[in-house]
């Protein structure tokens, strides 16, 4: 059962057409890849389907069984869509511990009242608010800097921060744009492992945008492929990576058979 599944999905900015006809169906439990030379609508699809650009008419997104073609980017998170940037958007003057209670946020069952009154009932649910965080800090590997300022952070960690975020938003969908952008590959490693083991633990969709195609290959039990804004091609790993429009979209049609795979598997 598709989880997200899109219809005629669409976005032109004046007179650039962004994205065309779009059909994609991503099911439950399942990860997801979304591969494509520089330009061809991966970053435009993530924002169409988290709300933040609005689509052409004509299309349609649904999510978790509800139509969310106009919904605006809370009412989608809200439903259990979480989403990463390719540029971090972390608080840096607040902790590690802090950055990741701020995802949680819309999860909070009191009100602003109980807050100032700072009422017993309220004391109880932030010390089980802050004992979940917790936790989830030590799947991502980063529970010893709950008390450090973002801004402290190494660039691999600040990524598995905002990881953190966004999975403290109780996802269903988690949609990761470039997270192994800038990693170093034993960085690259760990984050993989990290976002299995997050899979496995919550029980997790995954939307993958990655321009390094190892992860998609060695990760992904489907993936599609953009070029110019539309679908190319589309199946399991190994069938992407035989499919001759993919192969002619990353590498042009100078190398041989052999060259292209081992090309889409470095």
């Amino acid at each position: 059962m598709a989880l997200l599944e899109t219809r005629r999905l669409s976005k032109s900015f004046g007179g650039l057409r962004a994205i065309h006809d779009l059909d994609i169906d991503v099911e439950a439990g399942t990860i997801h890849g979304l591969i494509g030379p520089n330009g061809s609508g991966k970053s435009t699809f993530f924002n169409l389907v988290s709300g933040v650009y609005p689509p052409d008419p004509g299309s349609s997104i649904t999510f978790a069984g509800t139509d969310v073609t106009k919904s605006p980017p809370h009412a989608i998170a809200k439903l259990g869509m979480a989403r990463t940037f390719q540029l971090l958007r972390l608080f840096s003057e607040m902790t590690v511990l802090q950055n990741v209670m701020v995802g949680y946020h819309t999860h909070v069952p009191y009100s602003l009242l109980g807050t100032l009154v700072n009422s017993p009932r309220t004391r109880r649910i932030d010390a089980r608010i802050t004992e979940e965080m917790s936790e989830l800090l030590e799947i991502i590997g980063l529970a010893e800097y709950a008390d450090m300022p973002a801004a402290e952070l190494s660039g691999g960690q600040r990524r598995l921060l905002a990881l953190g975020r966004a999975m403290a938003t109780r996802p269903k969908l988690l949609m990761l744009d470039e997270p192994a952008a800038g990693l170093s590959p034993v960085n690259v490693d760990n984050l993989l492992s990290i976002v299995m083991a997050l899979k496995d633990r919550y029980g997790l969709t995954l939307l993958i945008v990655e321009h390094i195609l190892k992860v998609v290959m060695d990760t992904c039990d489907r993936v599609t492929v953009l070029d110019h804004g539309e679908k190319i091609g589309e199946g399991s790993p190994t069938e992407v990576k035989d499919d001759p429009a993919v192969v002619e979209a990353y590498l042009g049609q100078e190398m041989d058979d052999e060259e292209v795979r081992q090309a889409m598997q470095a």
